[in-house]
C-alpha cells in the first residue's frame, strides 16, 4: 500500500485541494483582467464554451469516481457478511464431525473468529500489525484444514464430514475475498486526474470572470466547497477502517459473541445464528 494519496490524511487532502481551487480561480481572474483584447463577445462565447466542456468532463469524472468508491464500499460490506455467515455455518457443521474431533474444531474456529475480528479493527495503513494478525489467521486456517483432512480419514461420509469440509472451504475462500475487497480502491491516477480537472476548471471560471471585469460570483465559491466535500466523501469511502464512513462489522462481532457464549455453555450456537 505505497500510494501517496491513500496514506495521506483525507481531511488534509481535501483542504489542500480546496486551497488549490481557490488559488487557481484567483489566478485565472487576475489573468483575465490583464487581457482586455479578450473582452469581445466572440472571445467570451469561446471561453464559456470551453468552460462548459470542462465542467462536463468534471461531472463525468466525479460521477465515475464516486460510483467506483461506493461500489467498493458495498462490496466490502457484502464480503464481511459472507465471511461471517461462512464461519457460523462451519461452526454449526462441526457438530457433524466425529465426537473426538468436535471440540478441537470448535476451539480452532473460535480462535479464527477472534483473529478475524481483531483484523477488522486494525487500520489498513498499519501494515505490520495487520499482516501479523492475517498471518496468524492463515496458520489457524491451515490447522483447521489439516483437522478436516483427519476427520475425513476417520469418517469419509459426504453427508457429515463432507458438509463440514465444504463449509470450511467456503470460509477460507471468504477470507481471501474479504481481504482482496479491502485492498481495492479508486486508482490514485484517477484521483490526480480528478483533482487536476477541478483546479483547471476553477482557473477557467476565474479567467471568464476576469475577462467580464467582475469578481467570481459567491455561488462559484459555494461550488468549490461542494466539490471539496464530494472529494472528501470519495476518499473517505476508500478508507474503510480509518475514515468517517466505515465498513459495518456488526455481523462479525455478533458472531464472535455468539461463538464465545456457545463455547462457554456447551458448543451450540443460538437458533438465530447462521444456518448451515
Amino acid at each position: 500500500m505505497g500510494e501517496f494519496l491513500y496514506n495521506t490524511n483525507s481531511l488534509l487532502i481535501t483542504l489542500l485541494l480546496l486551497a488549490a481551487m481557490v488559488l487557481a480561480m484567483e489566478l485565472g481572474y487576475r489573468t483575465g483582467r490583464r487581457q482586455p483584447h479578450a473582452a469581445g463577445s466572440a472571445v467570451k462565447d469561446h471561453i464559456n464554451a470551453v468552460l462548459g466542456s470542462l465542467l462536463g468532463v468534471l461531472a463525468l469524472l466525479l460521477a465515475f469516481s464516486f460510483s467506483s468508491a461506493m461500489d467498493r464500499y458495498e462490496s466490502r460490506n457484502e464480503a464481511l457478511v459472507e465471511e461471517a455467515n461462512a464461519i457460523g455455518t462451519t461452526y454449526l457443521r462441526a457438530s457433524l464431525l466425529p465426537s473426538a474431533l468436535r471440540a478441537e474444531a470448535r476451539n480452532l474456529l473460535q480462535e479464527y473468529t477472534n483473529l478475524r475480528v481483531r483484523s477488522s479493527l486494525v487500520a489498513l495503513d498499519k501494515a505490520a500489525e495487520r499482516e501479523a494478525i492475517v498471518a496468524q489467521a492463515a496458520r489457524v486456517s491451515d490447522a483447521l484444514w489439516a483437522h478436516a483432512a483427519r476427520a475425513a480419514e476417520i469418517n469419509p461420509s459426504p453427508v457429515t464430514t463432507g458438509l463440514y469440509v465444504q463449509s470450511l472451504n467456503e470460509t477460507i475462500d471468504a477470507l481471501g475475498r474479504r481481504d482482496a475487497a479491502l485492498l481495492r480502491h479508486v486508482p490514485e491516477v484517477i484521483l490526480f486526474l480528478l483533482f487536476g480537472a477541478f483546479v483547471t476548471s476553477c482557473g477557467v471560471v476565474g479567467y471568464a470572470a476576469g475577462v467580464a471585469s467582475h469578481r467570481p460570483a459567491s455561488v462559484a465559491y459555494i461550488l468549490l466547497l461542494f466539490i471539496a466535500l464530494v472529494c472528501f466523501i470519495i476518499i473517505d469511502l476508500d478508507r474503510p477502517r480509518r475514515g468517517l464512513i466505515r465498513t459495518d462489522r456488526t455481523s462479525l462481532i455478533q458472531l464472535k459473541g455468539a461463538i464465545d457464549r456457545a463455547q462457554a455453555t456447551g458448543g451450540a450456537l443460538p437458533a438465530s445464528g447462521p444456518k448451515p
